[in-house]
């Protein structure tokens, strides 16, 4: 017996949702005034609400399964783009990610991981064998990082990825992350890094050589350093991973002895200190988008990039400008744009950056170069928290397991630090080196992946449903409705303990509302778009499927029965919550 309630505007319903005569339906008149919602004057939206009692949708009812069905008014992505429709070419197909797949028909609902997964891609990870090994391994998002390589490669980077998806049934997202015009070192060479022993003397220079870099000399991007350096300066390497201090000055260059040793890579960020304060006067001045990222832009816009994350932004004005940007010139295609919070300036505009953006990145290790090492977690918290409350994806990043670039084991505190992430309920973590030029880039993997893992079903089994009270979000009367039905529908699930949630969404909105509010079981987000469904794969909980579906719910609940029954994915018997954005409403059944 099919059990559900209904919340639509009648001038929009399908007529399939006209109440039968055995069905009960109460109307309520548009008032001619206005009320206040949450804090803001809304019009009144006429309304119907149906209480039913029916077995429209469970022609072959089990005795102990049920479906909660919730849906919104397909407002928005997750994130703010907007989505074109593009139906399956095979309408009776539904397309899942072939790892989840093999999860499911392994060990259940309860196996999938929750936390995503994104990769640096670079030397070590970009053949198509070495991607597949990382898709195989849980990978959903690549990275690609502007500070390395041309565009050439990026390019053949990017087809291969798109070429895995078509052949093997993936859905990994292609994330462009620009360089920025913050100060950094230049390239090594041929060599892939260099090693700076303690007590070692190195050169900075702003120079142009004409032939190979003298030994232990290192370019700097920025005109103006020597001249802003002082004798006595501290200067740190990629956020602290190695240390020097300015022994010297000579017209362009800048002689420094090596006092903490470690590794240098290409590109690194660059910043120095003065009597224990960061000196960022000249940094404050350089825009937070270079002559060289706009050129970068315009490459991820004609490759079709999912997401482009700029770096080292200063304010929400920033955001606005690129977002206006992308969608002038990205007519066909959704761009998603993340703020990357590296910096001062970042912490102190944090919620209206994040607001501004489609989700942001915790860049900790250029973060750490800014301010005390000491605050960085708490910064990271705090970013993870204001994340959620406005629905942005966040991906905790940098030197989450360092030591595997070159060992295979991670040490216990990379393992801590993971699962403190993982424990504040992060949407994604990212592997930086260790996957992009790393010895062991598949290991790193699949340390994140078996730590994710048992730190969210230990959450689970110790039914630590959080207390985290979620603020109104939506704009309209209509949105806050959609954010109660989720939440409800996650609390429900909670307490039903249900196997999944189902939500069919042309924009992903309603997918991403329910992500937010982090319920326990894993949420099947069916959409049509491909695009979508990459873009989806970057928020945790969401398995993105590719289906079509049209606005007759019982068509599309039965077809999706049908199709996830063929393919072993659902049995009868199973208890899930699914969702959809054709109408506002909340449907209890039982799965056939």
């Amino acid at each position: 017996m099919a059990q559900s309630l209904h919340l639509f505007n009648p001038s929009t319903r399908s007529s399939s949702l006209i109440p039968s005569p055995s069905k009960q339906c109460y109307s309520y008149p548009k008032p001619s005034h206005s009320i206040s919602y949450r804090g803001f004057p809304v019009g009144f939206v006429k309304l119907s609400v149906r209480a039913s009692s029916s077995s429209d949708l469970d022609p072959a009812p089990s005795s102990s399964s049920q479906v909660l069905l919730a849906s919104d008014n397909g407002k928005g992505v997750a994130g703010g783009a907007s989505a074109t429709y593009a139906a399956p070419q095979d309408s009776g197909s539904i397309e899942v990610d072939t790892v989840t797949e093999a999860e499911l028909k392994e060990n259940g609902f309860r196996s999938t991981r929750r936390t995503k997964l994104v990769c640096t891609i670079g030397p070590a990870t970009c053949g198509f064998d070495q991607l597949e090994a990382l898709a195989v391994g849980g990978m959903n998002v690549a990275r690609i990082n502007m500070c390395h390589g041309t565009r050439d490669w990026h390019r053949g980077v990017i087809e291969r990825v798109r070429r895995l998806n078509e052949e093997k049934g993936y859905a990994v997202a292609i994330m462009m992350d620009t360089e920025g015009s913050e100060i950094h070192m230049g390239d090594f060479g041929d060599a892939p890094s260099a090693k700076a022993e303690d007590g070692e003397i190195w050169t900075f220079s702003v120079r142009a050589f004409d032939s190979a870099l003298p030994e232990r000399t290192i370019n700097v991007n920025y005109d103006g350093f020597a001249e802003d350096v002082k004798v006595g300066d501290e200067l740190l390497v990629d956020g602290g991973m190695v240390r020097f201090e300015v022994i010297e000055k000579i017209g362009p260059d800048v002689k420094c002895r090596c006092t903490d040793p470690g590794l240098l890579l290409p590109r690194a960020n660059l910043t120095f200190w003065r009597d224990g304060s960061l000196v960022r006067e000249r940094n404050a001045m350089l825009p937070t988008i270079s002559s060289k990222d706009w050129l970068d832009i315009d490459f991820g816009i004609a490759e079709g990039v999912d997401f482009i994350a700029i770096s080292f932004v200063k304010s929400a004005e920033v955001i606005n400008h690129l977002k206006s940007y992308v969608a002038a010139r990205a007519c066909d295609c959704d761009i998603a744009v993340i703020a990357k919070i590296e910096s001062i300036d970042s912490l102190k505009n944090l919620e209206e950056i994040i607001q501004a953006s489609d989700g942001a990145m915790v860049a900790r290790g250029d973060l750490g170069a800014q301010i005390p090492l000491e605050q960085v977690p708490a910064a990271q918290q705090k970013i993870v928290q204001v994340c959620r409350q406005l629905n942005k994806p966040v991906i905790v990043a940098s030197q989450l397991l360092e030591s595997m670039i070159e060992y295979p084991t991670p040490t216990r505190a990379e393992v801590a630090d993971v699962s403190e992430a993982v424990r504040q309920r992060a949407d994604a973590l990212m592997l930086s080196g260790e996957s992009a030029m790393g010895q062991y880039p598949e290991k790193a993997l699949a340390v994140l992946r078996s730590v994710s893992l048992r730190i969210e079903r230990w959450w689970r089994e110790e039914k630590r449903h959080e207390a985290m009270e979620l603020s109104a979000i939506g704009s309209s009367f209509s949105d806050s409705i959609s954010e109660e039905i989720c939440k409800s529908a996650a609390k429900m699930a909670n307490n039903l303990e249900v196997d999944a949630i189902f939500v069919y969404t042309k924009t992903g909105h309603m997918a991403s509302l329910l992500s937010r509010c982090r319920p326990d079981c894993p949420i099947f987000a069916f959409t049509t778009t491909t695009s979508v469904r990459r873009r989806l794969n970057l928020q945790w909980g969401l398995i993105p499927f590719r289906l079509s579906f049209s606005d007759d719910m019982e068509s599309n609940l039965n077809k999706t029965f049908s199709l996830l029954k063929a393919r072993n994915l659902i049995k009868s018997g199973d208890l899930v919550i699914a969702v959809s954005d054709m109408l506002q409403s909340i449907q209890v059944m039982n799965v056939p």
